[in-house]
């Protein structure tokens, strides 16, 4: 039985609504493809989509998607198509990517969630919400530039970085400390449950979370 098939539970009273049987989503893991790119910062979002399309055994295997940009998967959650993707154009440009998978599949803005590195939240901070600026996240930019600003986002911290004066470039292209690893079980966790959360009850809500115990 996949990981996240049951609808969710919580400590905190919520008010699941079951979507209709035609509700499409698009869930987008930002990061650049490429070996070299494996395990870094700005890859995160990958490496979460990576986890929840393997916990969820009917969500099926990564196809390429050259004509549309992209590593392809999709199935179904509840009563929820899910359609999961990493784009395969460079950061700056995933909106490509998105673009032509909504274009194709007709899914509106708002049942879109993109998953990404955010530096200028801490490592061991999620925060989730619908719409809002870039705050200078190429590939968000590149996202609201092709299909306006009206998605969800689920903001993965990564910061702060360890010294001010440091490129913020090179700061994220690089791979996460041993202590971060050791919690990146419960980071991936955390956002698989999230996505299945928004999947069962089609809102994304406007909250911070923390994996760190």
């Amino acid at each position: 039985m996949a990981l996240f098939q049951r609808r969710p539970q919580t400590s905190d009273p919520v008010s699941y609504t079951t979507v209709g049987l035609n509700k499409t989503v698009l869930l987008v893991g930002l990061g650049n493809p490429g070996k070299e790119y494996e395990g870094t910062r700005h890859n995160i979002g990958f490496a979460c989509m990576d986890f929840f399309v393997n916990a969820n055994s009917d969500m099926g295997a990564w196809l390429e998607k050259k004509d549309l940009k992209c590593l392809f998967a999709n199935g179904q959650l509840g009563q929820t198509r899910v359609l999961a993707i990493k784009p395969t154009t460079f950061m700056n440009l995933s909106g490509e990517a998105v673009q032509a998978v909504m274009n194709f599949y007709k899914i509106p803005a708002g049942q879109v969630v993109a998953v990404h590195d955010e530096l200028d939240i801490d490592f061991g901070h999620i925060r989730t919400r619908l719409g809002g600026s870039s705050a200078g996240h190429n590939g968000i930019k590149s996202i609201s530039q092709h299909i306006s600003e009206d998605y969800g986002r689920i903001r993965i911290g990564i910061g702060p970085k360890p010294h001010p004066e440091m490129d913020s470039a090179d700061f994220v292209l690089q791979k996460f400390t041993q202590k971060e690893l050791g919690h990146m079980p419960a980071l991936t966790r955390e956002v698989g449950a999230i996505l299945s959360e928004y999947a069962f009850g089609g809102q994304l809500p406007n909250e911070t979370r923390s994996f760190l115990i």
